[in-house]
This record gives structure tokens, sequence and C-alpha cells, in this order.
């Protein structure tokens, strides 16, 4: 056997693999005798099937077979051996002027592709600087969070009038074009939430109606097409609701309104604790620390894709381009031109934001440990649990759950480049030097 590498340069090579009858004999004699003992054929007793009948019925099948796993073998080990850092697969190239014979004395010629990693330096340092964010909670944000724990602990009433916040509960029936009532149409009695309405003027003209008022609502304008508000409303599939064009008749059957609680000790008591908050301004101060204890994460994610869009304009990296795309539709056979060359810029950026991942994680020696892998799939799990239910689960159950989630490979995976995204993110939050400035939240939202 004979396998070469042709460098073209330094993003793009040719591998050429020879292999002749000597090399592929006897691995294929030993898998036509296998395949004998395990026959069962008409006309032979089971595990007595002449291995000259099984090379006669089935050899070129069992050679195929062979010369493609010694192939796979010999370029993986190939590879390996010279520490080639390729990116994506070996891409076999087609020679449409070949035509084996598959007769056990064919010489075989196969010709990959690789696709090389660029070779690049990483200089960052103290010397880059890039901006931290202490959010601060503006007094409009501290305003709507106090707002909604307040109707969390409130009372329902049912108002004569409806007023831009309340729930319409409404009978919903499909119009025709011509604005009459499509009697074979979609219809259902649904709550409508009219602070969902992103449309102002829609959802200014169901405030002021009574019960048994009658309106005419376009849906999809009205929730910005929303497939899941509107599919919901209506019982229908999210499909259905997407094809939606038509409006609806709403008629109010019942206006809900949900008023806020009082802030009194009570109150403060259903949130905090018994006596942990006594006044109003301990309670604004209290909701204040919690919201910019969140808006810490906020921060932390707006750092990271500052990080990555410094990173990937600091690093000077080319890319087998026009190989890559050959790699991805080979391996997306759905895949249309459009769509390649639409989503390719986005799948390079990642790719190269990656690879300069994996070299601060080479070159810095940073290791990922299992126990890290564990315990970040560990709170990933609680945090969905606690979503469903405020009592957490027992220690044991939830590690039990985390073992069986790890089990899956592409599980696995997903939680391996959060946590190694971590790592890097905390290696260069010591390297580079952070500015630290206050923002309000609101001018924070602005930045995104």
């Amino acid at each position: 056997m004979n396998i070469t590498q042709d460098k073209k340069d330094n993003l793009n090579s040719v591998l050429t693999v020879k292999i002749n009858p000597d090399d592929y004999k006897e691995r294929v004699e030993k898998a036509i005798k296998a395949q004998a003992k395990k026959a069962k054929l008409p006309g032979f007793r089971p595990g007595m099937v002449p291995a000259s009948h099984i090379k006669k019925v089935f050899g070129k099948n069992i050679l195929v077979d062979e010369i493609n796993t010694l192939l796979n073998d010999t370029v993986n080990n190939y590879i390996s051996e010279n520490k080639l850092e390729i990116l994506g697969q070996p891409l076999p190239k087609i020679d449409d002027t070949k035509d084996f014979n598959w007769d056990f004395t064919d010489e075989f010629e196969f010709i990959y592709e690789l696709g090389l990693a660029p070779e690049f330096d990483l200089d960052f340092s103290s010397k880059d600087k890039l901006t931290y964010y202490t959010v601060k909670v503006d007094e409009d944000t501290l305003a709507s969070r106090i707002t909604n724990l307040r109707k969390s602990y409130g009372k329902m009433s049912n108002p004569d009038v409806s007023a831009e916040d309340d729930v319409l509960y409404a009978d919903l029936k499909q119009l025709s074009a011509d604005g009459s009532v499509f009697e074979e149409g979609i219809s259902n009695t649904s709550s409508v939430r009219l602070d969902q309405i992103s449309d102002a003027g829609i959802r200014s003209s169901l405030t002021g109606l009574k019960k048994d008022d009658v309106a005419e609502i376009d849906l999809q304008k009205a929730f910005d097409g929303n497939v899941t508000i509107i599919a919901k409303l209506l019982d229908i599939s999210e499909d259905d609701a997407r094809d939606l064009k038509s409006k609806f008749q709403l008629t109010v059957r019942n206006i809900n309104r949900l008023e806020e609680g009082e802030l009194n000790q009570e109150f403060f008591d259903k949130l905090f604790g018994a006596d942990v908050v006594k006044t109003e301004d301990e309670f604004r101060q209290k909701i204040r620390e919690e919201l910019e204890s969140m808006m810490v994460q906020n921060a932390d994610q707006k750092l990271q894709a500052d990080m990555l869009r410094f990173g990937l304009d600091k690093v000077n990296m080319s890319l087998p381009d026009e190989f890559l795309k050959r790699w991805l539709k080979a391996t997306n056979e759905k895949l249309s031109d459009a769509e390649l060359e639409e989503g390719y810029a986005d799948f390079a950026r990642n790719l190269r934001w990656t690879l300069i991942e994996n070299k601060i994680i080479k070159d810095n020696k940073l290791e990922i440990k299992y126990d890290e892998i564990f315990e970040a799939a560990k709170r990933r799990l609680d945090a969905q649990f606690r979503m469903y239910s405020p009592q957490p689960l027992p220690e044991d159950q939830l590690g039990q759950y985390t073992a069986q989630f790890l089990q899956d490979k592409e599980n696995a995976n997903r939680i391996f480049e959060e946590v190694k995204a971590q790592h890097v993110f905390d290696y260069l939050k010591g390297v580079i030097t952070l500015e630290n400035q206050e923002i309000e939240y609101n001018k924070f939202l602005e930045l995104q």
C-alpha cells in the first residue's frame, strides 16, 4: 500500500492512496470464511456453506466492504500519524475515467481532498481593552418589575369597561372576505390578553369595550405573526395559524382585570419571608438588588459577544472556503446552493472562533474536567425542573437524571462546548483589560 500527500497550498492538500491485492487479499479471505460459518443458505446445513460458494455469491460485496474499511483506516491513521489538522472530513475525489472490475486482482487508487486548518498566532494581552458594563436598574424597569410582582399577588376583578392591560374572554369567529361570519370557518372561545397585542392601533380599538360588544380583529397583525399565540387562541395547529389570512369577529363575553396587590407587610412577607422587608423603601431596594444581580448575566453575555467580535477582528486567519463549501454540500444532500451561499458566512465565522477557542485551550493547557461538565448539566436540569415546581429535586435524584442526560452524546457534546466556552471567557477576562462602565438597563438594551 502506498499513500502520498500533495500539498496544494497552506489550506488544501490531496491524499492519494494506492492499494494492491497483497494489501487486501488476506483480510478478504478471512471475511469470506467468517461469512461462511454464519451463512444460512438453501441446500446447505447452517455453518457448512463452502467458502468458495460464499465468494461466488457474495464475494464482490465483501471485497467492497473490506476495501472501504481498509481505506478508511489507512486515511485516518495517516492523518493521525502525520498530525494533520484538518477541517471537516476527507472528501473523496470522483474520477469518472476509472472503472474497477472488483475481481480480487484489481489495483485501486483513491484520491481525497483535505481542508487544512490554518496556522495563526494569538497575541491577546493587557493592551487589548474592552468595556465591561455594570448594569444599573433604571426607574422604568424597576417600576415594571414591581407592577408584575404586585399583579402576581393581586386579585382578579371584572370591570364593566376594558382597559389596555385587561384580558378579554371572547368568542372569536372567522370572517369571509366580505366581512360576514364564515359559517364553516374557525371559531373558538378564548382569553385575549391585550398586553400581548403588539399593534398599538388594534390594542386601542379593544379598550373601552363592554360585555357583548363586537369588534373586528386581524390576529396576524395584532400579534405580529406570532403563530404560537394565534394557534392557542383559536385551538388550531401552528402550521394552520401561519397560513391564516382572514380577519375575525370578536364578541366580548367577560372582562378580567388583575388588580395590583397592596404594598403591605403581608405582601412583603410572601415575597421575602417574615419581617425581612418592613418598608416600601426597603422593598424597592431589595427588588433593585435582585434585578442588578440578574443583570450581571446580561453583562457577561454582552462581554462574551464583544470578545468574539474583537477576537475575530484581531486574529488574521483564512479558511479553505471552496473545500468547505464542497464538503458542506457533500454531507448535507438537501442543502441548496442558495442556502449554502446564504449561510456560509455564519458557518465560517463560527468555525474561525472555534479554532481560536481550541488554540487558547491548547496553548494555555486549560483542562476541562468531567466534574465540571457534570455540574454544568446538573445546574441546567435543576433550572428546568424549577420552572415546573418550586420544590427542588433531592440531590441524589437530580444526580441520576444528570447521569442519564449525559449518556446522550449530543447532550454531552453541547454541555462540553458550553464549559469550554466558559473556560475561554474566564481566561480572556484575566488577560484583556476590562474598563468598567456603569449604565442604566434601558440604555444597555440599546447596545444589544
